[in-house]
């Protein structure tokens, strides 16, 4: 199986949601919804007019994963949207270490130095994960102040891109 990891935009909205929408709600029971995340419906204006972006990770035609980077400030992003469907998920096909290293190449080109993120305690996989690519949770309040808060994050990390 052939990972493929491009750009994608609005035409790939409702794979998008579907993906997401499945692994926040049915699998890890997270109380949010569609109206809280108004971004999937906007991926070229939310993403990309900045200077983020918004990338998917493809098995033949299927979406299998996303990451996003919301760049709120010259030197400044916060990573949203990392989701890799659970029966593709592991080391084997490290398809979420692929997607965070396009991610992280892309911050560099770009002039990103802080990478910051927010997520929800239960997911503790995903948490062990950017833990061993040198995030390093923060609190709340260490976050910059332009950083874009998502209400149901509860845990915060930070990555300085310099020194990986």
């Amino acid at each position: 199986m052939k990972t493929v990891i491009k750009p994608i935009k609005n035409e790939y909205s409702n794979a998008a949601v579907d993906l997401i929408l499945s692994i926040q709600q049915k699998e890890f029971n997270v109380p949010i919804t569609l109206e809280d995340q108004p971004d999937l419906l906007a991926i070229d204006r939310f993403y990309y007019t900045d200077g983020g972006g918004f990338w998917g990770a493809f098995i033949g035609e299927e979406l299998v994963g996303t990451i996003a980077l919301v760049k709120y400030a010259d030197q400044e992003g916060a990573i949203r949207k990392m989701f890799v469907k659970k029966e593709y998920r592991g080391k084997e096909l490290a398809i979420a270490q692929q997607l965070l290293e396009i991610l992280i190449a892309y911050s560099k080109e770009n002039g990103i130095e802080h990478l910051y993120l927010g997520t929800v305690s239960i997911l503790e996989a995903a948490l062990r994960f950017y833990e061993r690519n040198h995030f390093v949770r923060i609190e709340k309040e260490a976050l910059p102040e332009q950083f874009p808060l998502m209400s149901a994050d509860n845990v915060f990390c930070h990555l300085t891109l310099n020194q990986v």
